[in-house]
């Protein structure tokens, strides 16, 4: 018996008879020919939960081009930014409206109406099987009634308008709108991408995992930021540091200690009692929002405490992976405490702190190691960062071939004549793809093997080694920016990548390295914010590559002048949306406010996509192939 004939075997358990047969080819077939999904693309949230959550429920503006595209002539721009808002935040407007005495049940009404003629508009590109699954239990069979057998006869209509009156008048209203509401948000978008570095800065990537988790589809392209995390979750000691260090930097004591529940009351015990002198600027908090009830002069403290741990957990991974090549990154026994002046490349530097009372020794001290080792036994086991660790593994990778387009956070190394510089990782070369696909398989069997320490060195080097395509820089200058004031020594170089980004031709090779086509092809990635007041745009090289991280971080707005960019890609093409800053509160949900944006077309088709023109159409048709060769097996046709 051939391989082919004990396949159709087996899928003939699944599909035992020829009706059942030609049954799904037909479903299979009408699939292709629907309208392709709406692809949502985000990058760099670097840890900022309200415009995260804010973009999600909007999908980058486009439910509110729903809104236009229906009632423009029928509604006001105030009823159509309430109905917007009411989409966004069912249960807080419908609040608030209840709190301004209006007739409700008038309001119920007219408000369930106007969503349906929304939700026939979203829900029209998807099969009612996959409709169906996506609406809330409760309210499962009365909306598909409603959605579906709103027919123009007498009947029909009196029978609608007497589901609505009982909606109504068993005190279903506000619950009924609410699962309208979601189930338009889920079906306006099919697939969400993030481009990487959801942690760090903002104070709550927590609670952006904690949604992504929910969310109905969802890949993640890890940026070193991600990395960091997951190192710090697999208990490698330079990457708790590192996180820690950021957290504090920015005062987001929340996403260590309330989020993950971080045991940081060793690290402030040492702080207090190593670092008495108040800390000088170089470890000021440089938090974005008020630090309310916070002890400013401790977490000075504290991040100065844990920075040098830092350096010296730093300084002993470096001497013991020599193939890093970063021994330019050891510092302390370059500097001199009587002159209180570094040695660097042969020139002498003045140190802006030299209150270093745990430098007695290069390594760590006693105090030191217990601090370090406390703090790994809370991150390894943390179980809400477990979890967020594994969430990240399942879905995330370090790059992504999706309908067309590649995605990855970083950029792909390249020497300076633009070809695929070769890596050496485990005394082994890789370039291109092969370094890529090598990554990835390390990155995971470094998470799950708790048996080779060193194995788990490989996070940090991704965090900041000068060969990581998640970092692409020569070298993370954190040491220079704490205790240096050159400025000139606190510039990174970035990888030869971003001087070819504008080329063209090296991008179509980096899409033919990854087994793209040309035409019709884009590069979409973040991790370097476009500078737009410095009128830099987000398109590079002819538009093959999609730069998409335009500061979504607050760190970032004032060098960017927006507030990020996103992507969206439906059957109509692909349009870059960029978002201006917003200071998302209550007060927005109850005056209507959204944040405001602006649409650039990237590409824009003659003709719809359809499912078969994407990579599920492609794995439809083998499917269909498969199963009319099962028919002709049911039907005794097929001989092998």
């Amino acid at each position: 018996m051939t391989e082919r004939i004990k396949y159709l075997k087996l899928l003939s358990k699944l599909f035992p008879t020829i009706e059942e047969t030609a049954t799904e080819i037909i479903n299979l077939e009408a699939i292709l020919s629907l309208p392709k999904g709406t692809e949502h693309f985000i990058s760099d949230l670097h840890g900022e939960y309200s415009s995260f959550n804010h973009l999600l429920k909007n999908s980058s503006g486009v439910i509110k081009e729903k809104i236009e595209d229906i009632f423009s002539k029928s509604l006001s721009q105030k009823e159509r930014n309430q109905l917007a808002t009411i989409i966004y935040y069912p249960k807080e407007k419908i609040d608030f409206i209840k709190e301004s005495g209006i007739n409700m049940e008038i309001w119920y009404e007219t408000t369930m109406k106007r969503l349906l003629k929304i939700l026939e508009i979203t829900s029209s590109k998807y099969t009612r099987s996959k409709v169906r699954k996506a609406i809330s239990k409760d309210f499962s069979y009365i909306i598909q009634e409603l959605l579906y057998e709103r027919g123009g006869t007498p009947n029909k209509i009196d029978y609608i308008d007497g589901i609505f009156r009982t909606i109504i008048s068993v005190d279903r209203g506000s619950e009924f709108i609410i699962a309208l509401s979601e189930l338009i948000q889920r079906l306006t978008v099919d697939s969400l991408h993030i481009i990487g570095d959801i942690y760090d800065r903002g104070p709550y990537p927590d609670k952006i995992m904690d949604t992504l988790m929910d969310y109905h589809n969802v890949d993640i392209q890890w940026g070193n930021h991600d990395i960091l995390w997951l190192g710090a979750a697999s208990g490698q000691l330079s990457c708790i540091a590192n996180a820690i260090r950021i957290s504090l930097r920015y005062g987001n004591t929340e996403i260590l200690e309330e989020g993950y529940g971080i045991n940081l009351l060793p690290l402030a015990t040492l702080a207090l009692e190593e670092y008495q002198e108040d800390c000088k600027e170089n470890f000021s908090i440089r938090s974005l929002t008020p630090l309310e009830n916070k002890n400013i002069p401790l977490l000075e403290k504290m991040h100065k405490a844990i920075s040098i741990i830092q350096f010296k957990l730093e300084e002993e991974l470096i001497k013991n992976n020599p193939e890093f090549n970063m021994n330019d990154r050891i510092f302390f026994d370059k500097i001199n405490f009587e002159t209180n002046t570094i040695l660097l490349d042969g020139q002498t530097y003045p140190l802006k702190d030299s209150y270093l009372p745990t430098l007695t020794s290069h390594t760590l001290t006693k105090r030191e190691k217990e601090v370090i080792e406390n703090l790994k036994f809370s991150f390894i086991t943390s179980e809400k960062l477990q979890k967020h660790s594994r969430f990240l593994l399942e879905k995330g990778s370090i790059y992504l071939k999706k309908n067309s387009n590649l995605l990855y956070h970083g950029c792909v190394p390249l020497d300076s004549k633009g070809e695929f510089r070769k890596i050496k990782i485990l005394n082994k070369e890789y370039s291109g793809k092969n370094l890529f696909d090598y990554l990835d398989s390390l990155i995971r069997e470094s998470y799950y093997n708790s048996k080779d320490g060193t194995l788990k060195d490989i996070y940090w080097y991704l965090w900041c080694g000068p060969d990581s395509p998640l970092f692409g820089k020569d070298k993370m200058r954190t040491f220079e920016r704490y205790f240096l004031d050159d400025k000139a020594l606190h510039k990174e170089k970035y990888d030869f990548y971003y001087e070819f980004y504008e080329d063209e031709s090296i991008l179509n090779n980096i899409l033919l390295e990854f087994g793209l086509k040309i035409k019709g092809s884009n590069i979409v990635s973040g991790h370097v914010p476009v500078k737009v007041k410095k009128g830099e745009k987000p398109t590079k090289g002819n538009g093959k590559l999609l730069l998409i991280d335009g500061g979504f971080s607050k760190a970032y707005h004032s060098t960017t002048g927006i507030a990020g960019y996103t992507l969206i890609f439906n059957s109509y093409g692909k349009r870059l949306v960029s978002h201006f800053p917003f200071n998302f509160s209550v007060d927005s949900i109850e005056d209507c406010l959204d944040m405001p944006t602006s649409t650039a077309f990237v590409e824009i088709r003659n003709e719809r996509l359809k499912v078969k023109d994407t990579d599920i159409g492609v794995e439809l048709s083998n499917q269909i192939a498969d199963l009319k060769d099962l028919l002709e097996f049911h039907r005794g046709n097929l001989i092998y």
